[in-house]
């Protein structure tokens, strides 16, 4: 049995989103999901939707087998639990592939880290976009 992990904030879910998880779920037989806790968010603004919320909303998508919420101190606690054969990035999040599996190796973790590469065009398919248009529209 081949388990998937894939990680990200996933605040307002979109097709973006579905697709990321998709791609990962087939990669494998098990789909986890590490939903990033708000306080360990430093790359980008801070979610909207509470950390508990999010972790509820990815639980419920049928692609995925369980969804937790991050560590509050070290991104790799949690992967001790699920203990991964694959970590799958979405195309843009901004780890370095070949550094976060040799990061990975040196802490005991026998995993493959791979990049989806596929990405949506859609006007929505971002929640930054999401959001721009909601202020937009309620201006």
């Amino acid at each position: 049995m081949v388990r998937v992990l894939a990680t990200g904030t996933f605040d307002l879910l979109h097709p973006g989103h579905i697709l990321y998880l998709s791609e990962a779920k087939r990669m494998g037989d098990e789909l986890y999901v590490i939903v990033a806790r708000e306080s360990m968010i430093k790359h980008k603004p801070k979610p909207i939707v509470p950390d508990e919320q999010r972790v509820e909303m990815v639980n419920s998508l049928k692609i995925v087998d369980k969804a937790i919420l991050g560590s509050d101190s070290d991104i790799f606690d949690p992967i001790k639990e699920i203990k991964p054969d694959i970590i799958v990035l979405g195309y843009d999040q901004g780890f370095d592939t070949e550094k976060l599996e040799k990061q990975l190796h040196e802490k005991g973790f026998n995993c493959k880290v791979i990049r989806v590469e596929q990405s949506l065009t859609c006007s929505l398919c971002s929640t930054g976009r999401i959001i721009k248009k909601v202020l937009e529209r309620y201006k």
